[in-house]
């Protein structure tokens, strides 16, 4: 017998085989994506390096090897295709999957999606205009009058990076918290009673995602979690309505 799957709430039948062709083609068509996005970024390598470095005022960068801004930049390339291609790669994710699930699970899905989206770009922008200037002033400020500070753009970057895919992922929690409602697994009520034992998580977080010794920033990005959190209990409450 020939095996099939079933689209919930759909007049549709589609064979293991088509199945999976459809799978193929929607891979196939992120990849694509990437890769072209990945060339238009290493075309504007230089461009996207001057976006990079206007946060470290006054910095003079070098090259510590041979061939390190070259690397540097297909880094850089391809990170920034990776966060570009995202929303591209999760609506091909989506539209996999959308016909197997229920209207109501529709109902959920979509508007997860897209928040998760933008919660994610919306805490890269956050750490690049906030989060980042603060803990360079602190770090380019701290022993300057005995020290001239001459980085290597290789660890700058790396710097960079992981604070702004830390904060991007931070601003999840709202997310992880609706998941974790929807699907019974934790209330609103457990989750607001909980609040104290993560500002002590949001606080090793913060030094983590902040690496510098600068308290306000950390303080700050403590309070950032603290707000994400409260923002999803707040979320979830009006769901359960």
């Amino acid at each position: 017998m020939k095996e099939e799957i079933y689209a919930k709430d759909k007049d549709i039948y589609m064979s293991i085989a088509e199945h999976l062709n459809e799978l193929k083609v929607r891979i196939f068509l992120s990849i694509i994506a990437f890769l072209i996005i990945t060339v238009v970024c290493l075309i504007y390598t230089k461009e996207i390096t001057l976006i990079l470095q206007k946060p470290a005022t006054g910095i003079k960068f070098l090259q510590l090897a041979p061939g390190e801004y070259l690397f540097v930049s297909i880094k850089i390339s391809i990170y920034s295709a990776v966060i570009l291609n995202s929303p591209f790669s999760i609506y091909q994710i989506f539209q996999f999957v959308l016909p197997g699930l229920t209207k109501k699970e529709s109902s959920y899905i979509v508007p997860i999606i897209t928040g998760s989206t933008t919660l994610f770009f919306i805490g890269i922008l956050f750490s690049y205009t906030f989060l980042i200037p603060t803990t360079l002033k602190f770090l380019i400020s701290y022993g300057s009058e005995l020290i001239e500070p001459i980085w290597s753009f290789d660890e700058y970057f790396n710097f960079i990076i992981l604070m702004m895919l830390g904060t991007g992922i931070c601003f999840q929690i709202p997310i992880i918290q609706i998941l974790l409602g929807i699907t019974n697994i934790i209330n609103w009520q457990k989750m607001l009673n909980q609040w104290k034992y993560i500002t002590f998580i949001g606080t090793i977080a913060g030094a983590i995602i902040t690496p510098s010794t600068d308290p306000i920033t950390q303080i700050f990005m403590t309070i950032t979690i603290l707000v994400l959190y409260l923002s999803g209990i707040f979320i979830l409450k009006i769901i359960n309505k």
